[in-house]
């Protein structure tokens, strides 16, 4: 691609800011969303600091003289909104909006150092000369703050995106502003993640669609902007491990990226991660998309030409297995068939953000999903545990709980005293995307089972045990406009409380098939019950506990 044509895409990909740019803010003005924590505010228009400063390095990217002023004046008005009180917690960092300040927050986000420091460092190493002397030094001292509280933080290499981004921004700043300090930092740290990694078996953020694009991408920018030998050796074998999963994990059929997922906010994957493939191969491997990417120009994305073909198409069924979390043996497996594709992992709690059991069906144009989720007044409950064994099509699974584990968020809404209020639970088995409007479901077996009747073929959805203290569940066929799910009903009614370390019983059993024949065995013993159909086992505690 030649400078005329990036700097046309370039334009391309920020031509529907413009309209969002608020002169007298000097920022960006856009709707409020959120993933659901950090922030307080429930909707309006705000000034994001973060999208901001993307939308000023792009305007600086597009070497036009009208555009360069304006991103100048971003850079201007939000590097004034950083905390500069190195007394304060939140010193280096900035909050999401102008709207609400880092002391209203909860809590506050301390990775927009590092989100705002990697755009204001694309800033200085491809722009500084045309930043005045005074702009120059308050992006720079803005960087060094952000550092600091980099530094001071020092989050573990489990945290993989933030652990990539961390290394990146001491690196280049230690190159960049000639801070010995902070290159020897940033090697430690990019020699901590390596040995972690390859200690783990994978990213600790294992097989997202999220986080390890942003992986990829931070760690793409290492190998192509860091100049230190030492940095690059170690850098090369952990960009190939980041292609490698998503390659590995890449189903054509449907051009998706199977599952299990640690982290998504999504099910179905977007352009802009095919748009990463077409770029790091050179559109050697090309979906026909059109997405225009402002930060392109600053992520030197390669995919190794070994891994090419994996993106290809899929001729024949195969099973990817993978350890991804040496530590606690969590093992994802990943069933990629011409008509579906199916990825579990053996126990993972069920965040919002994870995908622990995920189906792909349908085509690259009407794709399909089918995402198990446990929910608590209509929203995912992190203290349920989901526990499986995967062959191929088939997996024998249950859904646990424990009493010392999040509510809707992981870490930041412990649940407290083991005890919950809700007056909704349900286990959900959900289908969306296009292809799930031609999805027909049944009740069948005493329903106690749904046969789902997909394009290409069926699945058989049963519920060997439903039990939650002296409520059991029923099994309900329902769908709104976008999508149709079977759920398994344990509580509906007033709003009460429940002691979670007060039930004997609190489980759900089940097994989910591609094809509808089969059998399986359910039994129960003191604290456990087995579940095992053709040859595939599980046993699970039926009382709540605390997990380690």
């Amino acid at each position: 691609m030649n400078y005329t044509q990036q700097l046309s895409r370039i334009e391309r990909a920020i031509a529907g800011l413009h309209k969002q740019y608020d002169p007298t803010e000097r920022m960006l003005k856009v709707p409020f969303s959120s993933p659901g924590y950090h922030t307080t505010l429930k909707g309006g228009m705000v000034h994001p600091n973060k999208q901001s400063l993307e939308y000023a390095l792009a305007l600086l990217d597009t070497e036009k003289p009208e555009w360069i002023e304006r991103g100048k004046a971003i850079l201007e008005r939000v590097v004034g909104l950083q905390d500069t009180n190195p007394a304060s917690k939140t010193f280096g960092i900035w909050s999401w909006f102008l709207e609400e300040p880092l002391s209203q927050m909860s809590p506050p986000d301390y990775n927009w150092a590092d989100f705002c420091g990697v755009s204001l460092l694309q800033v200085v190493r491809v722009h500084r000369e045309k930043l005045s002397p005074e702009l120059r030094r308050a992006v720079e001292a803005a960087i060094l703050n952000a550092c600091r509280s980099i530094v001071k933080r020092n989050v573990s290499p489990s945290y993989t995106n933030i652990a990539v981004m961390d290394a990146y921004v001491t690196l280049m700043t230690g190159e960049l502003l000639q801070r010995p300090e902070l290159l020897s930092d940033g090697l430690a740290r990019l020699g901590r993640f390596a040995k972690y990694t390859q200690d783990n078996g994978a990213f600790e953020e294992y097989n997202s669609p999220t986080y390890t694009i942003v992986a990829l991408s931070e760690l793409s920018r290492v190998a192509g902007h860091i100049k230190d030998p030492r940095a690059l050796a170690l850098v090369q074998p952990l960009v190939y491990k980041a292609w490698e999963e998503f390659a590995g994990h890449f189903h054509a059929p449907t051009r998706q990226w199977a599952g299990p997922h640690s982290r998504a906010y999504a099910s179905l994957l977007s352009n802009q991660a095919l748009s990463v493939i077409q770029r790091g191969t050179q559109n050697r491997v090309s979906f026909g998309v059109e997405y225009f990417d402002r930060e392109e120009p600053h992520v030197p994305l390669v995919c190794p030409r070994a891994l090419e073909p994996l993106f290809g198409p899929l001729s024949q069924p195969r099973t990817v297995t993978e350890t991804f979390i040496k530590r606690v043996n969590r093992v994802g497996t990943t069933y990629l068939h011409p008509d579906y594709a199916l990825g579990t992992v053996n126990q993972e709690d069920l965040w919002n953000q994870r995908r622990a059991l995920l189906l792909y069906f349908g085509d690259a144009k009407t794709p399909g999903y089918a995402h198990l989720r446990f929910l608590k007044n209509g929203y995912d409950f992190s203290s349920a545990i989901l526990t499986t064994k995967q062959r191929e099509g088939l997996v024998v699974g249950a859904v646990t709980f424990i009493t010392n584990g999040g509510d809707t968020h992981i870490s930041l809404d412990k649940v407290k005293n083991a005890t919950i209020k809700a007056k909704d639970l349900r286990l959900r088995l959900e289908l969306g995307g296009p292809a799930a409007k031609a999805v027909t479901i049944a009740q069948t077996i005493g329903k106690n089972a749904a046969t789902l009747t997909l394009p290409t073929f069926q699945l058989r959805f049963i519920t060997a045990m439903a039990q939650f203290g002296e409520f059991e569940g029923k099994l309900v066929i329902g769908g709104d406009d976008t999508r149709k799910w079977v759920d398994i009903v344990l509580y509906e009614g007033d709003e009460r409380e429940f002691n979670l370390a007060a039930l004997d019983q609190a489980l759900l059993a089940f097994t989910l098939r591609v094809g509808t024949q089969g059998s399986f065995q359910g039994q129960g013993s003191a604290g456990s019950y087995t579940l095992s159909s053709q040859g595939l086992s599980i046993t699970v505690p039926t009382k709540p506990g605390p997990r380690k």
